[in-house]
């Protein structure tokens, strides 16, 4: 199979990449100044208004609303030299929500941030280490946090059909939790159950565990660990253990899978949530975020699994490898699950029997 012919000619849709390009580095730096909360907060405005209001340098700003306008996201009106942000793109560019994709888009900046370390691993071969990326967790954590803040409680975990029993009391743990929030968010909805959060990045759960303690919550650990290992006091020891798009970056992510299965009890249930994709390229075609899959696999999680000696599996391992791999890990019974309103991920629950 080859890709569809387009109208556009080759120059005309390399320019159109560049713009776009261009597009989501200035929309990723005014997500992380502010800068789409603080227009959406002003009527139209100059940009001495704006660059007081958000407390920024005016040149800079001056310049970056230039490219904001030609990109169509902010309204310039040169009669009074003020600036708005567009009605139809201000619900994607403001606030916590898991909507705003200027949030998604700082992602981009990270890849650019570490492309000629990947240029040099194109050479050698290897991998990057996650200490190669500049704010990786704080990215990643922003990012979560608005999708479980949106769902966890309300949408995924009614999933399992665990609701009832956390309420009663039972043991949950979250492979690769990195900043932890996803176990803190159920660690206070659910008091009597018990949550730990399993990350080897001590980076990020010092994050985890200062939330923890803000909410006082006495139910959340969180253990540094690579959960390729397992020590024998977790084997059959947790009813639920989650993961959020933490698998396909694992250096062993067959390894991880398998004592996964390992920690369940006989009962228990596993739910994983990982990128929508298809495991073959040609049906990836017409995904319209597949680009940026394949750009960020090949940037972070295939080259931090392949910088630790392992599999580089990648982002767009697809809904049919994962199946089969739940499925080898010894799991008999998988089921995979879409929900309203977040088409980027894929909703697995897999059980023992």
């Amino acid at each position: 199979m080859t890709t569809q012919q387009t109208h556009q000619s080759a120059d005309e849709r390399l320019l159109e990449i560049l713009d776009h390009g261009s597009t989501c580095v200035l929309v990723s730096i005014g997500h992380e100044l502010g800068l789409f909360d603080t227009l959406a907060d002003l009527p139209p405005a100059t940009s001495t208004q704006i660059a007081d209001a958000a407390g920024l340098d005016e040149r800079y700003v001056r310049e970056w609303l230039g490219g904001m306008t030609t990109s169509r996201l902010i309204d310039f009106e040169p009669a009074d030299a003020t600036y708005r942000l567009c009605a139809d793109s201000a619900p994607f560019l403001v606030g916590a929500g898991p909507d705003n994709l200027a949030r998604i888009m700082r992602y981009v900046t990270m890849m650019g941030a570490v492309a000629p370390l990947v240029v040099e691993a194109f050479r050698t071969g290897g991998g990057l280490a996650y200490e190669d990326y500049p704010h990786f967790h704080d990215v990643q954590g922003e990012d979560s946090a608005a999708v479980h803040d949106a769902t966890l409680l309300e949408v995924t975990l009614p999933l399992t059909g665990l609701v009832d029993r956390l309420r009663e009391g039972i043991r949950v743990a979250d492979v690769g939790c990195g900043q932890g929030h996803a176990i803190n968010l159920m660690a206070r909805a659910f008091p009597a159950s018990r949550f730990t959060g399993w990350d080897f990045s001590e980076e990020a759960l010092a994050t985890a565990r200062a939330e923890a303690s803000v909410w006082g919550l006495r139910n959340a650990d969180f253990i540094t660990r690579d959960v390729a290992t397992l020590p024998d006091q977790d084997v059959a020891a947790f009813d639920l253990v989650t993961a959020f798009d933490a698998i396909h970056d694992q250096a062993q992510p067959a390894a991880v899978l398998a004592n996964v299965h390992r920690a369940l009890r006989p009962d228990g249930t596993f739910l994983m949530v990982d990128m929508f994709a298809q495991s073959n390229l040609e049906d990836n075609l017409d995904l319209p975020w597949a680009t940026f899959l394949y750009a960020v696999s090949t940037t972070h999680c295939m080259s931090v699994s392949l910088g630790q000696g392992g599999a580089g599996l990648g982002t767009v391992w697809g809904v049919q490898t994962a199946e089969r791999m739940l499925r080898e890990a010894g799991f008999g019974q998988v089921e995979r699950h879409e929900v309203e309103g977040d088409p980027f991920n894929a909703y697995f629950l897999a059980r023992q029997r």
